[in-house]
């Protein structure tokens, strides 16, 4: 069975994205163990959010890990379903609003870019649950992905 950890800071206040959350959890449980790990949300002056998030991702996340981030490969839902399929890292990290810092950058083991598209960054979260529940599906020979 896959374990899938996910990492951002803050909770998702939009109620249409908990409710969506919420929905993908419940149906990547039969395919996988998956995990959100909600980390302290920084306030304040832009830079000093990044940093402090940063340093909270940096101390939180043991091990190996993805980072979701707007300058990270592209795959397609079958590229990601094999990436998922063949690799052990199944750590994911989604950066606050301004994002994270370029220690975490380049921490991460891999980045992946959900889109050429800017998604707020509770918006990815959602975005993100839907394709690991794609991958689930193609990877079990389930019918959801066309």
């Amino acid at each position: 069975m896959y374990r899938f950890r996910i990492y951002y800071p803050g909770k998702t206040k939009a109620k249409f994205i908990k409710d969506g959350v919420s929905h993908y959890i419940r149906i990547i449980s039969s395919f996988a163990k998956i995990e959100i790990i909600e980390l302290k949300e920084a306030h304040g002056e832009k830079d000093k959010v990044i940093e402090e998030e940063s340093r909270t991702i940096l101390n939180s996340v043991k091990g190996d890990f993805i980072l979701l981030h707007r300058d990270g490969k592209s795959l397609s839902s079958l590229e990601f379903a094999d990436f998922i399929k063949n690799k052990s890292i199944h750590q994911f990290v989604i950066g606050g609003a301004y994002g994270v810092n370029t220690e975490v950058y380049n921490a991460a083991s891999f980045k992946l870019s959900l889109s050429c598209l800017t998604f707020t960054h509770e918006m990815s979260r959602l975005i993100l649950l839907e394709q690991l529940y794609r991958a689930m599906t193609i990877i079990h020979g389930k019918n959801y992905h066309y």
